[in-house]
C-alpha cells in the first residue's frame, strides 16, 4: 500500500478528491495532508476526514527556499510517504527538495502543458483565443509545470467565457483526472490518462 502526502495552500478541493478516492482496493492511503499556511481550509477539511495535518509557515524564511524545504520535508518523511502529491500548492519547490521525490511526486495545472505554465492560465488560454483548455497532471521536475505528462482532460472553450467560468469547468475535471492518474500511477502504471 502506497503512502501519500497532499500539499495544498488554499481550500483543498482537490485534495479532498484525492482522499476520498483512496479507499476499498484503490493501492494508495492518504498519511498527511500538509499547507504553507496554517490556516488554509485544506487543513481542516484533511482533520474532519482523519487525515494527519503539518503546516510549514513559509513567511518567517524570509524568501530563504532550502530553509523552508528543510523544514517543510520533516513531517513528509516522519509520515514515511511514497507519493507525494501537489494540489494548488502555491510555492515554487528547489531542485534540492525535488530530486529527493524524483519520480514520486505528482502536480495537477489548470492548462493543458506544455502550453501556458506559470499563472493566469485560463485568461491567457482565452486571450490567446484557443478552443480548447484544460488540466495536465504531470510529474514533477526541477522545472516550473514540466516533467512527463501523465494525464490531461480537455474543456471547450465557449464563446461567452471569462477566466471565472472556464477554470469553474476546469476545475470539475481537475476533480476526475488527479484521483484516475493517482490509481495508476500508485499500481505503478504511468501510461497517459486523456480525458475527452
Amino acid at each position: 500500500m502506497k503512502r501519500v502526502a497532499i500539499l495544498a495552500s488554499g481550500g483543498g478541493s482537490n485534495m479532498v478528491k484525492l482522499v476520498e478516492s483512496m479507499t476499498g482496493d484503490h493501492p494508495a492511503r492518504p498519511v498527511l495532508v500538509m499547507s504553507n499556511d496554517a490556516s488554509a481550509l485544506a487543513l481542516s477539511r484533511a482533520r474532519d476526514m482523519g487525515v494527519e495535518t503539518a503546516s510549514v509557515d513559509h513567511r518567517p524564511f524570509k524568501g530563504d527556499r532550502p530553509a523552508f524545504e528543510a523544514e517543510l520535508v520533516k513531517p513528509i518523511l516522519q509520515a514515511d510517504a511514497d507519493i507525494i502529491c501537489l494540489a494548488g500548492f502555491m510555492r515554487v519547490l528547489t531542485s534540492g527538495f525535488v530530486d529527493q521525490f524524483a519520480g514520486r511526486m505528482l502536480n495537477i495545472h489548470p492548462s493543458l502543458l506544455p502550453k501556458y505554465k506559470g499563472l493566469n492560465t485560463h485568461a491567457r488560454a482565452l486571450e490567446a483565443g484557443d478552443s480548447q483548455a484544460g488540466c495536465t497532471v504531470h510529474l514533477v521536475t526541477a522545472a516550473l509545470d514540466d516533467g512527463p505528462i501523465l494525464g490531461q482532460a480537455h474543456v471547450d472553450i465557449e464563446p461567452e467565457d471569462t477566466p471565472d467560468t472556464l477554470a469553474a469547468r476546469v476545475l470539475a475535471m481537475e476533480h476526475q483526472l488527479y484521483p484516475t492518474v493517482l490509481r495508476k500511477f500508485a499500481s505503478g502504471d504511468n501510461s497517459p490518462v486523456i480525458l475527452p
